[in-house]
C-alpha cells in the first residue's frame, strides 16, 4: 500500500477504536517515502508555475494533475445538512495537515492543522483561517455511529475520516466546503530544499528539543532556513507560553515564505530548480476527486505572498473539560467572521480580523 493511502486511510482505521478526542492513535507509524503530501503548497505555488509556462508546460502539469492522489472527501455527507452557497464563484478549500515525522507523534490519524482557505470570486487574493486543533465543538455522528457529541474538533478525523471533518467544519463555521486538500507538514523539508531555502523572521529566540538534529536554537531576527530548520521551526510549541497558537503562526510564516520564494523568479527561470520543485511536490498531493489544481492555477496565476492573508479563528481562551486541555471558540466573533466568508466580502473579512 502506498504512503499516500496509508495516511488518508488512518482516520478510517481509527473509527472503531477508543481514541481520545484530538489525541493520537496508538499504532506504529508506517514507513514514509521521500515524497510527502504537501497539497497546500501545491495549491498556492503551482499557480506560479503554470502562469509562467507555455503550452508544453501546461500539458506537463495536466499530466501531473491526473496522477495526483484523490480522496472521497464527501462520501456519506448528507446534502440536507450542508450550508447553502451564498456567493457563487467563490471557493472554500478545507486543508487538513498532519506531521507524521514529528518526534512527538505516535500515530498518523490526527489532523494537527485545520485551515479553511477562502478564494474570492475574482481570485485576486486568498484568506486562510486556521482553526486550532483543540477547539471544543459539536462533532456530528459519522455513518459508523462515532461522534455525535462535543469534543476537540480534530477528533472528527479519527472518528470518521475526511467526510466527518467536512461535516464538522461546516457545522462549526456555517461555510460550505467546496474542496479538500491533504497536507503532511513534514514535506516542508523537501519542498524548501528544492527552493534553496526560505527567509523567515523569527519573532522570539528559542531552543527546541524536538529537532531533526537533537536540539536547535533559533535566534531572533530574519534568517535563511533550509528544509530541516524550517520544519523544526514550524512544529515547535513547547517553547512558547501560547503553545499551539505559536505553532500555527510559525506554520503560516513558513507557508508564506515558500510562496514568496517560488514567486521570486529563481525557480521559474531555472529549469533544474523548477524540475526539482515539481518532483518534490507532484508525488505528494492528495485532494478531493473534483479539484483540478491546473484549472485552479490558471485562475489564480496572479496570486503572490502580498495578497495571501492568514488568520486564526477567534477564541475566548483555553481551559479544561474533564481531563482534556481545550480551546474555547468565541461564537459571536466567529459567526461574524464566517458570515463575511459566506458572503465573499473580503473587506469585511480583513476588517474583522484586524488585517
Amino acid at each position: 500500500m502506498s504512503d499516500r493511502h496509508q495516511l488518508t486511510d488512518s482516520g478510517r482505521r481509527a473509527q472503531g477504536s477508543d481514541v481520545e478526542p484530538g489525541g493520537p492513535v496508538e499504532e506504529k507509524a508506517p514507513r514514509r517515502r521521500r515524497g510527502r503530501r504537501i497539497a497546500l503548497i501545491v495549491l498556492l505555488v503551482v499557480v506560479l508555475l503554470t502562469g509562467g509556462g507555455a503550452l508544453a508546460g501546461g500539458l506537463y502539469y495536466r499530466s501531473v494533475d491526473k496522477s495526483i492522489e484523490r480522496v472521497d472527501a464527501f462520501e456519506g455527507v448528507p446534502e440536507e445538512s450542508r450550508p447553502q452557497v451564498e456567493a457563487k464563484g467563490a471557493m472554500n478549500i478545507m486543508i487538513l495537515g498532519s506531521d507524521t515525522r514529528d518526534p512527538e507523534s505516535t500515530g498518523g490519524s490526527r489532523s494537527d492543522t485545520i485551515i479553511l482557505a477562502h478564494l474570492p470570486k475574482d481570485r485576486s487574493s486568498a484568506q486562510l483561517i486556521s482553526i486550532p486543533r483543540d477547539t471544543w465543538t459539536a462533532i456530528p455522528k459519522s455513518k459508523e455511529g462515532r461522534g455525535g457529541r462535543d469534543a476537540k474538533i480534530n477528533a472528527a478525523y479519527a472518528w470518521g475520516g475526511v467526510p466527518l471533518m467536512v461535516q464538522t467544519v461546516e457545522k462549526f463555521s456555517g461555510v460550505r466546503v467546496d474542496n479538500v486538500a491533504m497536507v503532511d507538514f513534514a514535506g516542508f523539508k523537501e519542498i524548501i530544499d528544492a527552493l534553496g531555502g526560505v527567509e523567515i523572521d523569527v519573532e522570539k529566540g528559542f531552543t527546541t528539543k524536538y529537532s531533526l538534529i537533537g536540539t536547535r536554537t533559533f535566534e531572533k531576527g530574519r534568517q535563511t532556513m533550509d528544509g530541516a530548520a524550517a520544519l523544526d521551526y514550524a512544529r515547535e510549541r513547547h517553547a512558547f507560553p501560547d503553545g499551539d497558537f505559536a505553532r500555527i503562526r510559525h506554520q503560516q510564516q513558513v507557508i508564506k515564505a515558500i510562496l514568496d520564494k517560488a514567486a521570486s523568479g529563481g525557480v521559474l527561470t531555472n529549469p533544474a530548480k523548477l524540475n526539482s520543485f515539481v518532483r518534490a511536490t507532484s508525488d505528494s498531493v492528495a485532494v478531493d476527486k473534483s479539484l483540478s489544481l491546473v484549472d485552479l492555477a490558471m485562475e489564480m496565476r496572479g496570486l503572490r505572498g502580498g495578497n495571501l492573508t492568514f488568520f486564526t479563528c477567534p477564541v475566548k481562551g483555553t481551559g479544561r473539560v474533564g481531563s482534556e486541555s481545550v480551546v474555547f471558540p468565541d461564537p459571536a466573533r466567529s459567526k461574524t467572521l464566517f458570515d463575511a466568508v459566506r458572503r465573499d466580502s473580503v473587506p469585511d473579512i480583513l476588517a474583522i480580523s484586524g488585517k
